[in-house]
């Protein structure tokens, strides 16, 4: 008896043309039948967002020959909600992957990160679930280095699955050179932000956001220093956000109220 291979559901934030979700796609195709749900146009740093006050609209196109895919005019968050109640109809998919990311999720990033929130969506809705991103933000980037390491880990969680409410968010180094993978924490870091400030033909200011990444965080035990030493980093996160070491804390408080 031929034994059903995996459905697997391919969403990203940098919209269903990108190249990123073509390789991610492909390579998912070796594994088992893909399903992709992606935006019309790129979503990036949308974290957890959803459309409210709207109409979605999804529908489903043929870019590439033999795949099911449906392009969403809502965000990342959007795709995964519509895919299991519109397209599954309620009969999740055995896998959700995301991306592949045309720049790093690592450390701070994700938090902010459109890839990694449509990632989340999948593991709240019990789909096992992983991020990909690679360390290069054109469209250029050339994602076949990466290609057997996500094959690799998303097998891996086909097969074994994952931790009840926890997901991957695997980061590749841009490089040719990969020497493996690497189980880390998320580096203690962030954005140290400025706006440039413009004036704009009517004489109103509008501003550009930049910012520098700030590393706090000198440990061989983090996705940033696996990233630098050419490693694939791969950190298991969750979307329970509860921070069960203060509760103790908070609990030698004394209310008046």
């Amino acid at each position: 008896m031929e034994i059903a291979k995996p459905t697997i559901l391919v969403v990203n934030d940098d919209g269903i043309t990108a190249p990123g979700i073509k390789a991610l796609m492909d390579a998912m195709s070796d594994i088992g039948r893909v399903v992709v749900v992606a935006p019309d146009s790129p979503q990036s740093g949308m974290g957890h967002a959803i459309t409210i006050g709207k109409p979605l609209r999804l529908d489903k196109v043929e870019i590439y020959e033999g795949i099911e895919m449906y392009r969403c005019s809502g965000t990342p968050v959007d795709c995964v909600k519509l895919a299991v109640n519109k397209i599954f109809k309620g009969k999740k998919p055995d896998l959700c992957v995301s991306g592949i990311n045309h720049g790093l999720n690592n450390s701070i990033n994700v938090l902010y990160s459109g890839t990694m929130s449509a990632a989340v969506e999948g593991a709240i809705e019990s789909i096992p679930s992983i991020g990909f991103s690679l360390d290069d933000f054109t469209l250029q980037a050339d994602f076949s280095p990466c290609i057997k390491y996500v094959k690799e880990l998303a097998l891996q969680v086909l097969t074994n699955g994952l931790p009840q409410a926890t997901l991957l968010n695997v980061n590749f180094p841009n490089s040719d050179n990969i020497k493996g993978i690497k189980i880390c924490r998320q580096a203690n870091a962030k954005w140290a932000e400025e706006f440039d400030e413009r004036i704009d033909p009517h004489k109103r200011p509008y501003y550009w956001l930049t910012g520098v990444f700030q590393l706090n965080d000198g440990g061989e035990d983090t996705d940033v220093w696996a990233l630098e030493h050419n490693y694939v980093s791969v950190v298991p996160i969750q979307f329970d956000m509860t921070a069960h070491h203060a509760i103790p804390f908070l609990n030698n408080w004394k209310f008046n109220a």
